[in-house]
């Protein structure tokens, strides 16, 4: 008998309808007549699931006692007695109750596989057992119950479940998962929607490596070896002229048409200093291409063909887009072009699509700039071979053909390749070529023959002139590719310059984006701005890029001054003197966007203290207007006492006492708000940090409300925070104070903690009416009452007060939508690591459902202590 085979649906979530997947695969297979019984299905109480269960062959479980409990698991000895061919087991990762036949489900499911039956299963993507450290710090639950990976891979079908997050949440909200009593905390939990999308994130990409095994098993079956592109990855090359936009829209509709395509976008810069490219250009095209999701990369190479191809092998890339070449027709007897060139070495599995666009054949706009070579190496080389080899070849064919031109003629045809050698590859080859072709000339043609003498005087005048003709000739070129070399030089430096001076004039340029362009231009390693105070002090980095920028100016390959305490230090290479001009210019600037930098964090620090001016003229208002209201109360209640004209009654005298009472304790209130926001603008508020438990301190912070108007529940397996105890206590009363004003009666607000990570989290629901998202900031604000509260019910300081004590603890404070209607506040502080992962309140998963783990353990409290 041979191996059954294993089919596993796979979810992101508890949830998303694995088990109904299942079953309605096992109805699928009933009608189809296929022999199949249910080994184990846990509805959880879900009616939907439950109907599903209904005219499927269920095998009775086996009931255990364990602890004095009853338990029931999966009758693997049952099942292997009946002998289906097909079973259903649900929650491949569950943990069997000790004294079962196998300590985990998934080895249930080894039994029944070896016994040639056929199994169908399901199991989330958090119980894989390499996933558990990402999902912890995810969801900041570890999970318990795990199975090995290679179980899951070894499954012959892998089908994912899949729900978006949203979809996720209403089916919760609606009681479709969890009972409605469990609805609130799991929402406020493992159910948020950034959890669901990390989690569904990872099930998709666990699935999609699975395919790719998937794929190579079949191809190394079929003995298939040509690439199969099944995911397309594009690179464009960009040369930093006009066309670049349009390559990089036409690679983003290529793969916009196919599912997980990646564009980036590669500028191959040459590493001789300054470039031909536009900076302006540039910039422009790498923010187009990150705003269609690629990536810009700079890479440097002389040879542009190659390093191109080499970066798209490098990163795996399928295509390459380039543009149709800008060079005018007769340039092409250069060489046949960067295009042709990478279309040529790609090979059969690297695409190459050339694209047309309008400055085709226009010529480029910027002529190469370059530094050593003006003239360029390969025109270089092929002045030599002209001036070299071309005359004896030449010679050759002069010698061995019946009609003699005459000397002169002979000149000619050697000055015409002296001339092309010149303007080939400039002065050199074109002094090497004159010189081999006069002394062919002497030799071979001037009398008397083979002989390095002349006979008659005007051949040395000719061969004189031709010398000389040659030399002219050559130095002329020279001249022109020098004068073109500064052209063009002067030329892209005129416009970085001025780019750069714009940029910064605009304020459009940071200090790491500026030092970022100084190390791409000069095609540098790092880039560091140093400064220090005076001569003796250590330099200081103000800003820097690159691995390993230097910490003194002595240190670097380049450095440049900038008054008297500051410098930009470059490593990488050693400059020219005629790179110096324009770093200067980028120094100069520098220095500007630092000092403007400064001059930013000048005028944020008048602009608070122009806040505080502001919140101090609040507070006086406060004090001369919504303070009156208690004391006004006060007073009228303490005069009516001192009267003599009434008698008043022991029950009228208690409520004109309890009125003083309240309006003290609403005074005391109001004016220790005012003192707190006062100690926060002023920046007075000094936090006291150790390390507490929460139900040491939330407990405390329920005094102030109203008996029954609160439930609790803080767990004490938390770990411990740190924390100002006072702040904290503070501002969990501010909040909770806040929360019990706008819910409704009969509904209590809820004040629950909970671990998530590094972070626990302190989240009050109350049920009232609410705030619009746009609004949620605002209520923040001092001050700052929402909706159509009354002047005596508050300053609107409370949530500010709270806000700002949980910035000084190095937490947040943030409001969300309660599910169902009404506000949650939730706080989050800082965790006390190190520490093991947390006893409490365990992950809602389908297999914890059953009481008889251990990590149910929830402890509920009610009403302030």
């Amino acid at each position: 008998m041979g191996r059954g085979k294993l089919r596993i649906y796979l979810g992101a979530a508890p949830g998303v309808g694995k088990t109904y997947a299942m079953l309605s695969e096992g109805h699928r297979r009933v009608e189809r007549g296929a022999d199949l019984v249910v080994g184990f299905v846990e509805h959880h109480g879900r009616p939907r699931t439950e109907v599903m269960l209904h005219g499927l062959e269920q095998v009775e479980r086996k009931a255990l006692t364990y602890r004095g409990a009853s338990f029931t698991e999966m009758d693997v000895d049952a099942l292997l007695a009946r002998g289906p061919a097909i079973a259903l087991v649900d929650e491949l990762a569950h943990t069997n109750v000790p004294g079962s036949r196998n300590a985990k489900r998934w080895q249930d499911v080894e039994e029944l596989l070896r016994a040639g039956i056929d199994v169908v299963s399901t199991v989330n993507i958090q119980h894989l057992e390499s996933l558990g450290d990402v999902v912890e710090s995810i969801t900041g639950v570890r999970q318990r119950e795990t199975v090995p990976d290679e179980v899951v891979r070894r499954a012959d079908q892998i089908e994912l479940v899949d729900m978006s997050p949203q979809a996720l949440r209403r089916r919760m909200a609606h009681g479709n998962i969890y009972k409605p009593e469990k609805v609130d905390a799991a929402l406020s939990n493992y159910f948020r929607p950034g959890n669901l999308t990390a989690l569904r994130e990872l099930a998709l990409l666990w699935v999609a490596d699975r395919a790719d095994e998937y794929l190579q098993q079949y191809r190394g079956e079929h003995g298939i070896r040509s690439t199969w592109q099944a995911r397309e990855r594009i690179v464009v090359g960009l040369t930093g002229g006009p066309e670049g936009r349009t390559l990089i829209r036409r690679a983003s509709r290529m793969a916009a048409k196919g599912s997980g395509s990646e564009i980036l976008a590669v500028y191959i810069a040459r590493s001789d200093g300054l470039t031909a490219a536009s900076p302006k250009e540039l910039a422009v095209q790498r923010t187009l291409v990150e705003d269609l999701g690629g990536t810009f990369h700079h890479v440097i190479g002389d040879n542009i063909p190659d390093a191109l191809l080499e970066f798209a092998r490098g990163v795996n890339a399928t295509q390459i887009v380039l543009g149709s070449s800008r060079r005018r027709s007769w340039q092409y007897v250069f060489g046949p072009g960067v295009g042709a060139s990478v279309a040529r070495d790609s090979g059969p599995d690297l695409d190459v699509h050339i694209v047309t666009h309008e400055e085709a054949a226009k010529g480029r706009g910027l002529p190469v700039v370059r530094s050593a070579a003006r003239l360029g190496r390969p025109r270089i080389l092929a002045g030599w071979v002209v001036g070299v080899v071309f005359p004896p070849l030449l010679c050759l064919l002069l010698t061995h053909v019946a009609w003699d031109p005459g000397l002169a003629n002979d000149m000619l045809l050697f000055l015409a390749l002296t001339v092309a050698a010149a303007l080939l590859g400039g002065l050199w080859p074109a002094l090497a070529s004159a010189a081999v072709g006069s002394l062919l000339l002497n030799y071979y043609f001037a009398p008397p023959l083979h002989r390095f003498a002349i006979s008659d005087a005007r051949n040395i005048v000719a061969i004189a002139v031709f010398v000389g003709v040659a030399v002219s000739v050559a130095s002329v070129v020279d001249l022109a590719a020098r004068r073109t070399h500064q052209a063009a030089r002067l030329r892209a430096e005129s416009e970085i310059l001025s780019f750069l001076a714009g940029s910064v004039l605009r304020g459009e340029t940071t200090l790491d984006a500026l030092l970022e362009r100084v190390r791409e231009t000069f095609a540098m390693e790092s880039v560091a701005l140093l400064e220090r105070a005076n001569d003796v002090e250590p330099w200081k980095p103000a800003g820097s890029v690159g691995p390993s920028p230097a910490d003194r100016p002595e240190d670097a390959d380049v450095d440049m001054p900038i008054g008297d305490h500051m410098a930009l230090a470059l490593s990488g290479r050693v400059l020219p003197a005629e790179d110096r001009r324009v770093l200067g210019a980028f120094a100069a600037q520098a220095a500007v966007v630092l000092d403007r930098q400064r001059l930013v964090g000048e005028a944020e620090e008048a602009r608070r203290l122009a806040e505080g001016n502001r919140i101090r003229t609040a507070l006086l208002a406060a004090v001369s207007h919504d303070l009156r209201t208690p004391l006004a109360s006060i007073k009228a209640s303490v005069s009516s006492l001192r009267s003599d004209d009434v008698e008043w009654s022991e029950e009228d005298r208690a409520e004109l006492l309890e009125g003083i009472e309240d309006g003290a304790d609403r005074l005391d209130h109001l004016v220790g708000n005012l003192l707190d926001m006062s100690r926060l603008q002023t920046g007075t508020v000094t936090p006291l940090i150790r390390e507490i438990y929460l139900d040491e301190v939330v407990p405390m912070a329920l005094g102030g409300v109203p008996e029954g108007s609160v439930r609790l529940d803080v767990p004490e397996t938390l770990p411990m925070v740190a924390v100002d105890p006072g702040l904290l206590e503070r501002s969990v009363a501010n909040i909770v104070e806040n929360a019990v004003k706008y819910s409704p009666p009969g509904r209590p607000v809820l004040v629950a903690a909970s671990c998530l990570g590094d972070r626990v989290e302190v989240r009050v629901v109350d049920r009232g009416p609410g705030v619009p998202e746009e609004a949620r900031d605002r209520i923040f604000a001092p001050f700052q009452r929402y909706g159509d509260a009354p002047r005596g019910s508050g300053v609107g300081l409370g949530l500010a007060v709270a806000r700002g004590f949980a910035e000084a603890m190095d937490g947040t404070l943030a409001a969300e939508d309660t599910p169902g209607g009404g506000l949650t506040m939730v706080l989050t502080l800082r965790a006390v690591p190190p520490g093991p992962p947390p006893e409490g309140p365990p992950e809602p998963m389908e297999h914890t459902e059953r009481d008889h783990s251990s990590d149910r353990m929830t402890r509920q409290k009610a009403g302030p202590q």
